[in-house]
């Protein structure tokens, strides 16, 4: 594809009701500008697929789509092909929306665990956390938090993604110690809260009622999370987050071990 085709893309994201953040494009295509594909019959684009490669060891792949009218006819399978041979053999990860985990099952996908996304309102910040923007903070600091909650290097995408307009990325220093780390950006509709990292619940708490109000009152606010991090449903529950969308994390390739237990926020799309 081409920056603009991923435009294109995001936009037929949009009508699945995916919900992109409204300036995603400049941060995923920076991630792998050689990573997304797209299928045509004639000079009329019918299909799209994301094969990211994050370093020599891993890729992810998503953005999956085909216009509704070519379905059923095998563009798809003939794209999906082309995507995961251009990662090279490296471990494959994606997220499947509920409706495909059986034929990603078929080409060796096996199930990680499920991402649920939660649905709730901004409320103003009732108790005030001391809160420092990451973008403020040397950048490799901000890499290396990063780092621990992601099974490879996203170091293009992560700088793209700390400049996006229309977005927050605030952190919790604690002793020196940068504890907790998250975004808010304005989406197609409302704002997402991912990724949101922290290593003690509180911690997470703290930070997503920072993020909220950082956003005005009563704004849809969504939070992509883990399932088996019981203190993320727990939080989401706090905050009156309500289950409305799930998928599955699933690898090909090999079996990574996240830690699930800090990840509180997934970006969708993107490595947790």
């Amino acid at each position: 594809m081409s920056r603009d085709d991923l435009g294109r893309t995001l936009d037929w994201a949009a009508a699945e009701g995916w919900n992109p953040g409204r300036h995603d494009l400049d941060a995923f295509h920076a991630a792998d500008p050689g990573g997304y594909f797209m299928g045509w019959r004639g000079t009329q684009p019918v299909a799209a697929i994301s094969a990211v490669r994050y370093g020599d060891g891993f890729g992810f792949v998503g953005l999956y789509i085909v216009a509704p009218e070519c379905r059923g006819q095998g563009l798809g399978w003939a794209l999906w092909q082309h995507a995961m041979a251009s990662l090279g053999g490296r471990v494959a990860g994606l997220d499947g929306v509920v409706e495909q985990q059986a034929n990603y099952r078929k080409s060796g996908f096996v199930l990680a665990h499920r991402n649920v996304r939660h649905a709730g309102r901004a409320r103003p910040l009732v108790h005030p956390v001391a809160c420092v923007d990451l973008r403020t903070l040397d950048f490799d600091r901000v890499r290396a938090f990063d780092a621990l909650h992601a099974p490879a290097p996203r170091t293009a995408f992560l700088r793209a993604w700390l400049a996006q307009p229309d977005s927050h990325s605030l952190g919790i220093v604690e002793d020196g110690e940068l504890v907790a780390g998250g975004t808010i950006r304005a989406c197609r509709e409302g704002h997402k809260i991912g990724p949101l990292h922290a290593d003690s619940e509180a911690a997470a708490d703290a930070l997503f009622r920072a993020l909220c109000a950082r956003v005005p009152a009563g704004d849809a606010v969504y939070l992509d999370l883990p399932e088996p991090n019981a203190a993320a449903r727990a939080l989401a529950a706090r905050h009156d987050l309500r289950p409305v969308f799930e998928t599955a994390r699933m690898y090909a390739g090999g079996a990574l071990a996240l830690p699930l237990q800090r990840i509180y926020g997934i970006t969708t799309f993107e490595l947790g």
